[in-house]
Formats: structure tokens, C-alpha cells, sequence
């Protein structure tokens, strides 16, 4: 999940998710639960980067249920949905706590060659959404545990296998947000009064590139991930952030994946940490998770 300021769930870089390139096998279910702890003290105001004892440390913790579906050898079904709590060491903000955004999308997989005798590239192309799933406040940043913003989005992903077991993953994609309502009249962003409840959210790319070792029992990948806003204002000096601000960040990750041999279950874990970034905080993360196996 993701920078408290930002606000995105968190998402592990693993096989057969929505930001990867690899497939559920067809008649496949996949169920899984991830826990993922984050915390900052350190986040950038605009370009400044600085603490704040009115908060201390900011952490975040998620549960999040995901389904995956093979349907056909070329199509995979995906679902999300975390529950989010948050808190702060220092100062009087209350945490929040509540179900945040049902993310789902269906991944098709375009083609699968070999460039080379040892290698195999495989393309896939991903559409989805997502919605809100409680009408939790988003206007109380950096304690919401949403943005509140619906969107639909579209991923292009690259596989590239060997055949001594390494790979490589480039992904990029691309999301669409509506607007969100507040609930008050008037909001002030960007050097700017807003006599409305109606806040423009900014679209939003992102791009993450990973390398690793992937056989029949284990995936470890390390990933370097990217996202811009696209558009937006910055923190107010000495104010609390705002739902439509830019949120950009530079990220590196590392998971370890084990599928057992004795039990249709996948066990996880790894870590995030944030270099850096614009109006979110610098954050580490570690997850940790199990998925369990059906065939239909």
C-alpha cells in the first residue's frame, strides 16, 4: 500500500497480479490475504523535505483480499479489496480506520514468443477500475485511508523468461480519476479559492521495471517502481495535504514468493522503501502473505 500521503494500495511486485506480466493458469483460483505494515516520520513538503511533530510517525497498516481467475489461457480475472487503518505517534489527528477501493480488471495476454532457443517474451495488456467501497472521508489527509476517487486504468506489461530461470518485467500504466465531492463548499489549492464541493482529480502514470530469479518453486524479484501526477498543486507550507495534490514518488521493492510442495499455498513477504518523492512520505513498508490454490 503505499505512502500514507499517497495512498495507493499496496502492491507487492509478485506473480499474477495486476501490475505484472504473467498469467493465473487457466481453471486456476487464486485467494489470497496480505498484511502490509508502512511507516514515515520524514515526507516532502512540495520539494522540502521535512519532519513534523504534530504527527510524529505516520503508519499505515492494510489486510487486503485478492482473487485471481484463470479463465482461458489467455485471460486472467483480478480483484482487490484492502482494509486500511491508519495513526499517528504525536499530536491530537485521530486514525482512521474502514474498507477502502474494490480494484478489479481483466488481463489478456497479446502473444508469447521466442526471440531467442533460451528466452521466451511474453506481452499482456490489462483494463479495470475502481470504486469505493464505504463512504469513508477522504478530505482528512494524511489519516483518510482513501482518496475517494473512482477510476479506470490500463496496463502494458513485458515478460521476458530465460531458460535458466531469470526474468525481466516492464510494465507502464495509465489511470483515469473522476471527480471527487467534499463535504464542505469551498476548498483552497494550488493558489487558488474554489467556491465548490467538487474537486478535479488529476489522471496519474506509472512505470515499474523488474528483475529475478522464477521457477516452479520460488519468485524473487526486485523492482524499481515509478508514479507521476499529472497535475495538481503542492503541500501548503506548515498545512495539511489535499486530495488532488501531486503525489510522485520513486520506489524499490523486493519480494520473496514460495509455493509449497505438500499444500495448494503460496507463501510471501518482502519490503518497500521510498528515495524519493513529492508531497508523500518517505516510507518503508514490509508485507507479508499467504494465497491458497483452486482448481475449478
Amino acid at each position: 500500500m503505499a505512502s500514507v500521503l499517497a495512498l495507493t494500495s499496496p502492491a507487492p511486485v509478485t506473480a499474477q497480479t495486476l501490475d505484472d506480466g504473467l498469467m493465473v493458469r487457466p481453471r486456476q483460483i487464486r485467494l489470497s490475504v496480505d498484511y502490509a505494515s508502512e511507516s514515515w516520520n520524514e515526507y516532502w513538503e512540495g520539494g522540502l523535505r521535512r519532519t513534523n511533530e504534530n504527527v510524529g510517525t505516520v503508519t499505515t497498516q492494510s489486510a487486503m483480499l485478492s482473487l485471481g481467475v484463470g479463465v482461458h489461457r489467455r485471460v486472467s480475472l483480478f480483484a482487490t479489496l484492502p482494509y486500511i487503518s491508519t495513526g499517528a505517534s504525536a499530536g491530537v489527528l485521530s486514525g482512521m480506520q474502514g474498507m477502502q477501493d474494490l480494484t478489479a480488471g481483466i488481463k489478456a495476454r497479446l502473444f508469447s514468443v521466442t526471440p531467442t532457443p533460451r528466452t521466451t517474451l511474453r506481452a499482456t495488456a490489462l483494463v479495470g477500475g475502481g470504486i469505493p467501497t464505504t463512504r469513508y472521508t477522504p478530505d482528512f489527509l494524511p489519516m483518510s485511508i482513501g482518496l475517494g476517487a473512482r477510476h479506470a486504468r490500463a496496463r502494458g506489461a513485458l515478460h521476458l523468461q530465460d531458460r535458466s530461470n531469470f526474468f525481466a518485467d516492464v510494465s507502464a500504466g495509465y489511470q483515469w480519476r473522476r471527480n471527487v465531492s467534499l463535504d464542505r463548499p469551498a476548498y483552497f489549492t494550488n493558489g487558488t479559492l474554489v467556491s465548490s464541493n467538487q474537486v478535479a482529480m488529476p489522471d496519474m502514470r506509472d512505470a515499474m521495471l523488474a528483475v529475478g530469479y522464477q521457477d516452479a518453486r520460488w519468485c524473487i524479484p526486485l523492482a524499481f517502481v515509478q508514479q507521476r501526477t499529472l497535475g495538481g498543486g503542492d503541500i501548503r507550507r506548515q498545512d495539511m495535504p489535499f486530495i488532488s495534490n501531486r503525489m510522485n514518488f520513486s520506489r524499490v521493492q523486493a519480494h520473496v514468493m514460495y509455493t509449497m510442495s505438500s499444500l495448494p499455498l503460496i507463501l510471501n513477504g518482502g519490503a518497500m522503501t521510498t528515495l524519493a518523492g513529492r508531497n508523500v512520505g518517505k516510507s518503508t513498508m514490509v508485507t507479508g502473505g499467504v494465497t491458497y490454490l483452486l482448481r475449478r
